[in-house]
């Protein structure tokens, strides 16, 4: 079965240009990759768990942000390369990318050098106009933007 992940893409109306809330990997690995790396506060979750709660629960980790479940509308999945399928809801909020805050993992790193290192799962968080956010998403995840465009079209 493909892993199964679920994430909360925030927006917010700035000067009549719709922003999203992305944020960047921790870690080694994508220290220095910007274009395609970008994703919305997400992580996996499991059967039976509720992909919405695991959302929130993501969220909350991933930036210290905290928004209601009944405030959240969905934007459906998406299946991305890897074959991960990621479910998302999208809410409006504010958040300064400053006041982030990020749970950590470790890794051995360097490889093979028997150094376990910790990082954060999320090392910077952003407002982007549309457009851009697209050219940052992980390829998958761009459909999300265009469902919240629709979404607010036809609200």
């Amino acid at each position: 079965m493909a892993k199964q992940s679920a994430g909360i893409l925030a927006f917010k109306v700035v000067d009549g240009s719709v922003r999203v809330l992305l944020v960047h990997p921790g870690g080694p690995f994508w220290a220095r990759k910007d274009l395609g790396a970008w994703s919305i506060p997400k992580g996996e979750y499991e059967d039976p768990a509720d992909p919405l709660e695991s959302a929130l629960r993501e969220l909350a980790e991933e930036t210290s942000l905290e928004v209601a479940a009944a405030d959240c509308v969905p934007l459906g999945s998406v299946k991305q390369k890897g074959g991960k399928v990621v479910a998302a809801w999208a809410v409006a909020a504010d958040f300064d990318p400053a006041r982030l805050r990020s749970n950590t993992f470790e890794i051995e790193w360097p490889p093979r050098s028997g150094t376990r290192r910790e990082f954060p799962e999320v090392d910077r968080a952003e407002w982007f106009d549309l457009a851009t956010a697209r050219q940052k998403l992980v390829p998958a995840q761009a459909e999300f933007v265009d469902r919240l465009v629709a979404h607010l079209s036809a609200g």
